[in-house]
């Protein structure tokens, strides 16, 4: 089990230093994509434009030697446009029959660009097959190619002509990622490598078995009930009915996590462990996951919106509560 655990975070670091080849920067960013990726789960990056989102995303299919598909999505976009859809062709026999004409969903990694800009029917195309793995079309159910993966981009800023995510869809992200700027020595690097012939371009690491190979190995981590417990308490802080909720969340919050952010908790804190070479899950593990797997699962009340309060802001009082009932126990 050692050697398993030694060569999965050999193949992680890889993989993320492969990527780092292109992308400046943004480290924490590219470990939390790769961590949804081996997690089974996808992701929501968040950030303004020309940050390298889709660069990243790019990269990442590059070097894990996956096929990738990017939707560009606008207020016209259709879900037909995404899934696919059935067409008349004409068989060898001379005879009209219908065809499925796979849409770019069926792809290994689909990068959902600026997925708040396409109408709440088209984003609804990407539910099934975000949770199932299938695409259903005129009554056929079409399964797709597995690993499978989806980014979703999304601007903060920029709320004209868009329409923000259904609570039901962001909760089907295992983890959303805030890209911030780069610092002036990266943006200086970044220039250098953007303004020449000779663009870098990420290698291949590994292949789709690989991948799945080790998905399966985080899902046999060892986690102690103490520490599922941890993740237990900390969902049930984000809720304002709960006892174990702070004054931050029965001011400001609405709506706390379903049991998907749990599962998030856990998932992210297993890959955490292995990377760290343990193949059993700490305290520290789950507290680490919590920003990305928690942020996105909080829904603001009135007053919580009206004051632009930051959800990460709430996350951090959760934490400090947690932490302190427990030194205290």
């Amino acid at each position: 089990m050692k050697e398993r655990v030694e060569k999965f975070r050999e193949n992680f670091l890889r993989t993320k230093e492969e990527i780092s080849k292109v992308i400046v920067g943004q480290q924490e960013i590219i470990e939390g994509v790769l961590l949804c990726l081996f997690a089974n789960g996808h992701v929501l990056l968040e950030g303004l434009p020309g940050l390298g989102k889709t660069l990243m995303v790019r990269t990442m299919s590059d070097a894990l030697d996956l096929s990738f598909s990017r939707i560009q999505f606008t207020p016209d976009l259709m879900p037909a446009d995404i899934t696919g859809t059935n067409i008349v062709a004409e068989s060898e026999q001379g005879r009209k029959e219908f065809q499925f004409q796979k849409g770019p969903v069926f792809a290994n990694v689909v990068l959902a660009d600026e997925i708040n800009r396409a109408t709440p029917k088209t984003q609804s195309a990407m539910l099934e097959a975000m949770q199932e793995h299938t695409v259903s079309v005129a009554g056929t159910t079409h399964l797709l190619q597995e690993p499978f993966l989806v980014l979703a981009t999304q601007n903060p800023i920029e709320m004209e002509g868009t329409f923000p995510l259904p609570e039901a869809q962001l909760d089907r992200f295992l983890f959303k990622l805030k890209v911030e700027y780069p610092s002036l020595d990266e943006l200086s690097t970044i220039l250098d490598r953007t303004t020449v012939n000779e663009v870098p371009k990420a290698g291949k690491v590994l292949d789709s078995e690989q991948v799945t190979e080790m998905r399966w190995l985080i899902r046999e981590v060892t986690l102690a009930s103490h520490v599922r417990e941890r993740a237990v308490k900390l969902v049930f802080a984000t809720r304002p009915e709960s006892d174990l909720s702070t004054d931050m969340v029965k001011k400001y919050v609405k709506y706390g996590s379903s049991p998907r952010g749990a599962q998030a908790l856990i998932l992210g804190a297993k890959v955490k462990a292995l990377l760290d070479g343990r193949y059993n899950v700490s305290v520290e593990d789950i507290d680490g996951s919590a920003y990305p797997a928690l942020r996105h699962r909080m829904i603001l009340n009135f007053e919580g919106e009206a004051e632009d309060v930051d959800v990460d802001e709430i996350i951090r009082d959760i934490l400090d509560k947690v932490k302190a009932d427990h030194v205290t126990n």
